[in-house]
Formats: C-alpha cells, structure tokens, sequence
C-alpha cells in the first residue's frame, strides 16, 4: 500500500522551499504527496485533513514565533474536535518557531532546518516500517538501509571519569548528531577487565572510561536510551575476547565487534600474549561474532598503517584480514578505511591505496559476505590548533565520501590536543554532516582519475606477489595458508609482513624501510633510499635464509 503526505504552509506563511525538500524525499522513497499550498487557513488544512487518507500531516510555518503559537493552539483544538489524531504529524520550520511547536505537543517530529537529508529519510523510511524510533534500528544493517544514501555516523566516546562518561552519552545522545555511540575504555579495562588483580590502578582512565563491571556498561547503555537512540558499540578487550564479546552482547547490544589478527599481542604491546597465540585466539573471537549473527571489523591494515608500512603491506593485510573474516564465517563484514595515514601521504595515493583494497576485498562479495565500507580519518594527521584541526576533518571528510561509505567514523577535531568532551563530539559530528550534505548533493568523482586508477592497479599487482610468498611459506599439506595461523605469524616474523616502528619487537622484524615517494608510501633499499618493487624486497628476505616452510 503507497504511502501518502499531505503538506500546508500555514496561516500567513508563504514559504515552501522546506516542505518541497521534504516533499521531494518523500517520493523518492516511494510516498505520494500532495502539496495545499502557502498561506493556508487552519480551517482549510483541517478540513482537507478530514477528506484525506494521507498517513503524514507536514506543517510550515517560518515567521513570527508568536504567531506560531496562535496558529498550533488552533490547529490542535480543530484536531481535537473533529477526531482526527490518528496520523503522523510533522513541523517544519525555524529553530524560534520550532521551540514553539516542541511545546505544543502536537507533532510526532520536528525539522528545525538542523537535521540533514539522512535525518528526514531515517525518518520516513522508519514511519514505513511502522516502528517506534526505539525500536526502529536495533542492529546496524537495518539502521544503515533505514539512512542510504546518508552514511551513519559514529563516533567513540569515553573519559577518564565513570559518572562524566554516562553524563556525556545523554548528552551526545539527545543531541541527535551520531547513529553509533563507540565506548572507548581504558586500558585497564581492555587488558584486565577479567583479572582485576593485575590492574595498575594508577593507569585508571588513561585512554578512556575506566569499566569494572558489566554494570558500568549497562548504566552507559541506558543513558544513550533518549534524543535518536544511538546503537552502542565498544573495543574489545585485548585479551579474553569472547569474554568481551559475550560481556558487551549482553551490556549494550554492541553493534559489531572489532577484534584484529595479529594485533593486542607482543607485536604491539597492548596485551602480553605471544603472536602465534593471539592469531589463534583473536581468529576464534571473529568466529564467536560470526556463529552469534554480530557483524564485525577485523581492524588490522591501519594497525600496519599506523606504523608506516607499505602500500603494498597495508592493501595486502586488508586483503588478509577480511579473508579470514569470511572464512570465518562472518556475513557482514565492517571494512574500516583510514585516510591521511602516513600524514604525508597525497590525496591521490590515498585514494589509490582505498579502492585497491575495496577491489580485492568487494571481489569476495557472494550471498554469505558482504562488506560495508567505513571511513575515517587518520589521528595522527589532526593538528593541535582547533581551527586548523576542524579544516583537516572536514576536508578529509570530503575525500573519503568519494568512496561511498556505509558509515563515517568521525575523529574529533580536538583529538590531537586532549581527550574529547561531549561538546566537542557534537561539533565534530555537525561539522562531518557539512561536509557529507555537500557530498550527497553533487561533487566530482575523484576516483577516476586516471593517476589514481594507475596506482591502484600497481598496487594489485604488488600485492598479489606479496600474498604468493606468504603461501609460499607452507608446505604441500597445508590448505589455506592465508588464514593459518603459523604462516601468518611466520610471515611477519620473517618480514613479509613488516613495519619500520616494528624494530626492536621480539616478534618482528623491523627491517622495512619506507618512505613517501611522488605521495605514495614505498618500501625503500636502506642504502640508496630508492624505492624496491615487492618482487626485489620478497627476494631480499629469500637471500637472508629466513624464508621458512612451516612443518
């Protein structure tokens, strides 16, 4: 059954181009609409009301608010009078005249002129779903469809104080301006939520909310249970992952799990567990979300990223990474693409070095794996200084729509001073909308030029020799070498797989050498600095016997 939307602008107010836009979403999605006209009476609307089967009612009125006011007081009394209540109620207008219909309680919802494109279409598509917004996207497919083509949009929160999170995720919460909440805990909680013994209470809060209990993240949940009803995710702990998944299932409904590959091991530092070992764990975690139907991020290439490895490395470990997922079982699969990361790296060769890793890793797409693209942008990039800071994001923004995303990871333009407060994740949240609005209404697709295209094919080509030599490294009897976890170990012990601030980790090799050539970012000859093809650096490490098949 088409559902339908009548629309007015009231009383003495002619202007329409608000209810248009509203009008004009609406039918993109499927709604009939029929617009009355401008200056139209109570009386008038009211009695159309009566004749018509329209399941939403759009109201404008933009002038004087205390005109406003007499216009809704009447409107509500006819409403009353002539038993017409049954059908939605929408106000469009000013934030002055909005305050105005706020009060009146007549209206099911209200755009102020605040709200962007994604909002308005969340809105209708919801009310076609005939769900209440509490309920109306409890899981992040659903809430993804309910926004396309507007990205969610998420943002990870978490102080150094219990009381300040849960105060600060109300207010983010009523604020209206994110889809996903991520709680960011301290390391404390991440490395010993489960052996508490071992805390070092002098590390409390550091690096986020300082979570002792499942009470804790259930009193954080229940305060996000106001303004758009964010979904809830949080890290995962760096040790005892399906404790984690299971604690954080249960808490606060966690809208994907994030667990790595190699990473929260002794190759970072995060967690004392030895390489082989956190492989073998963290690929049972991924298999734990997939077996309970959550999505999940294998958030492993910007690990590499993050210290200044390859191209070539940080494609191929995408690849890997989302490989196992797959393998694994998973069915939806979160794919979190990090730009300006090295900071140096160019627009251009960012881009090439995303749509290499969303060819490979698209390519795996079939009815049982689908990925979702997630972008962010790098923290390491954002400048002290507020106002330089808050240009980078937006601009960074900008870039990473090219790609399309299913969400927006916004990274607070304060993050590269001090830790975020709940204001400053609103503004950052408002300031990605900006720059994603402007997107959606048209820009130039940057991804085909043809400098991009050229260095993403390149990089394919790299990244298959790369991934050969990792299979290289078992023998006859084994399988699938890319999700084995002696390979994979094997491989970054090796330095198949190496970063430069690896050096000194009793795991890694730390012999890569990388540096920022024509904006992309190259494994280099230690000697000469000019850059190595992956067939010259595969070869090296042959030459030096380490090259090992796994028994």
């Amino acid at each position: 059954m088409v559902k339908k939307i009548i629309s007015a602008s009231l009383g003495n107010c002619v202007h329409a181009i608000s209810i248009f836009n509203f009008l004009k979403l609406g039918e993109e999605l499927g709604y009939e609409t029929e617009y009355i006209g401008p200056a139209t009476p109570v009386g008038t609307l009211v009695d159309m009301l009566r004749e018509s089967d329209a399941e939403i009612v759009a109201v404008g009125h933009r002038l004087t608010p205390n005109v406003t006011n007499s216009l809704l007081s009447e409107l509500k009394i006819l409403i009353q009078k002539k038993e017409i209540r049954n059908k939605i109620y929408v106000f469009i207008g000013t934030p002055s005249t909005a305050k105005i219909a706020t009060k009146s309680g007549l209206f099911d919802a209200i755009f102020d002129g605040y709200e962007t494109s994604g909002d308005i279409i969340y809105f209708l598509k919801g009310h076609a779903s005939g769900k209440p917004l509490e309920t109306r996207s409890s899981s992040l497919i659903e809430k993804i469809y309910l926004k396309r083509p507007f990205p969610l949009i998420r943002h990870h929160f978490g102080l150094p104080s219990l009381e300040e999170t849960i105060k600060g995720a109300k207010e983010i919460a009523e604020a209206k301006v994110l889809d996903i909440l991520s709680i960011g805990t301290d390391q404390n909680a991440q490395e010993h939520f489960f052996h508490t013994e071992e805390m070092d209470t002098m590390l409390d809060g550091s690096g986020g909310v300082p979570i002792r209990s499942s009470e804790d993240l259930e009193r954080i949940y229940s305060a996000t249970r106001c303004g758009n009803y964010p979904l809830v995710r949080c890290y995962s702990g760096t040790r005892n992952l399906i404790k984690w998944a299971q604690l954080l299932k249960y808490a606060i409904n966690n809208a994907w799990g994030a667990v790595p590959l190699c990473w929260y091991s002794q190759l970072d530092g995060r967690s004392r567990r030895p390489l082989l070992k956190a492989i073998n764990e963290n690929q049972e975690a991924i298999k734990w979300y997939a077996n309970n139907n959550i999505p999940v991020e294998v958030n492993e290439s910007h690990q590499w990223a993050l210290r200044y490895t390859s191209d070539i490395i940080e494609v191929a470990t995408a690849f890997i990474a989302s490989y196992n997922a797959k393998k694994l079982g998973v069915k939806h699969y979160v794919m979190q693409y990090m730009f300006d990361t090295p900071p140096s790296i160019t627009t251009e060769m960012d881009l090439a070095k995303m749509l290499a890793k969303i060819e490979l890793i698209e390519a795996m797409h079939d009815e049982k794996f689908t990925s979702y693209r997630m972008v962010r942008t790098g923290l390491a990039s954002l400048s002290p200084h507020p106002h330089i800071a808050k240009g980078q994001l937006a601009a960074s923004i900008t870039i990473a729509m090219s790609l399309s995303p299913h969400i927006v990871h916004v990274v607070g333009y304060s993050e590269g001073d001090h830790i975020i407060t709940p204001k400053e994740v609103i503004e950052s949240c408002n300031i990605a909308k900006g720059a994603i609005n402007g997107h959606l209404f048209g820009m130039p697709n940057v991804a085909s030029v043809p400098s991009i295209l050229k260095r993403k094919e390149e990089l394919i080509d790299e990244v298959s020799i790369l991934l050969d030599a990792i299979k290289s490294l078992a023998d006859i009897e084994t399988k699938d070498p890319l999700t084995n976890p002696h390979i994979l170990a094997n491989a970054v012990e090796i330095g198949l797989l190496d970063a430069p601030f690896l050096k000194g980790n009793k795991c890694a090799r730390g012999n890569i050498k990388t540096k920022i050539i024509n904006g992309a970012c190259h494994a280099v000859d230690p000697d000469t600095n000019l850059p190595l093809t992956e067939e010259e650096r595969v070869a090296r490490i042959k030459c030096t016997k380490c090259l090992k098949t796994n028994n």
